[in-house]
């Protein structure tokens, strides 16, 4: 059996980065562990910052069991914050939950993708150092020294909103509906994106609802279609109806090479 390990910036980011991928490992017998390192606690137009903390915490939960995860790891660092956090302390979480689970797979964002976000670059420079040297024993030796042995992990899929360097698509045409579910439990991640982007096209003088055929504004109707639409174009490329992409990566590209080499 797999043990898949999600690196992830905010509760909302594994599912929908990645969440048809690890529905499908999960139905595939995998055991699928996500880490979350910010609470949220910013992602609302409306309320308090300890109440959607909380609010983002249960939601966490329920989306990962929705795909078939078992319940988060949630670190619990202030949104926003992540990259004013001390120097070194992201990776050496992540560097103990490499060691802890032992993952065959690692999500994690790509260090090569542009990303406006502070905490989504935070996360991905942190998660990139701790997956290439969370192997080296003498790193982090007090970990060692308390049994959490030194882990290499084989296959990484690095996840963004813009991937230059996007190696591998993975089809998730059988496990959409559970990528929409899982979003769907971040409910009130959704209201918020789904409103920054109406209030933005409000100044653009557009009515969303209208021009794609929803209705009144449903912030659930409106993610539904924006994920078909971002996976079917994604899809599309490799002749799947629905997608994700990913760079994907083994080992070192001597090993690599070798081993095309023994094919």
């Amino acid at each position: 059996m797999k043990t898949v390990l999600v690196l992830a910036p905010h509760p909302d980011d594994a599912e929908f980065f990645a969440g048809g991928t690890l529905a499908r490992f999960a139905r595939e017998g995998a055991r699928v562990v996500l880490v979350v390192a910010s609470d949220g606690r910013r992602g609302s137009f409306q309320e308090e910052p300890e109440t959607l903390a909380a609010r983002r915490a249960e939601e966490a939960r329920r989306a990962a069991a929705v795909l078939g995860a078992e319940p988060p790891i949630l670190l619990g660092h202030p949104d926003l914050e992540l990259d004013l956090l001390p120097a070194g302390l992201l990776r050496q979480q992540f560097v103990r939950a490499i060691r802890e689970f032992r993952p065959d797979v690692v999500f994690a964002p790509d260090p090569l993708a542009p990303d406006p976000h502070p905490d989504h670059r935070a996360v991905a420079h942190a998660s990139s150092d701790a997956i290439h040297f969370a192997g080296l024993p003498l790193l982090y030796p007090e970990q060692v020294a308390a049994g959490l042995e030194p882990h290499f992990v084989v296959e990484k899929y690095f996840y963004g909103e813009n991937l230059p360097a996007a190696n591998h698509v993975v089809d998730i045409g059988a496990t959409m509906e559970l990528k929409i579910a899982a979003m769907a439990e971040h409910r009130s991640q959704v209201e918020f994106l789904v409103e920054d982007v109406l209030r933005q096209a409000r100044l653009a003088g557009l009515d969303m609802g209208t021009l794609l055929g929803t209705g009144p504004a449903d912030p659930l109707a409106l993610l539904a279609w924006a994920l078909k639409i971002q996976a079917a174009e994604i899809g599309r490329r490799s002749g799947l109806a629905f997608g994700e992409a990913f760079r994907y990566a083994r080992f070192h590209p001597l090993v690599e090479s070798l081993l095309e080499q023994a094919k």
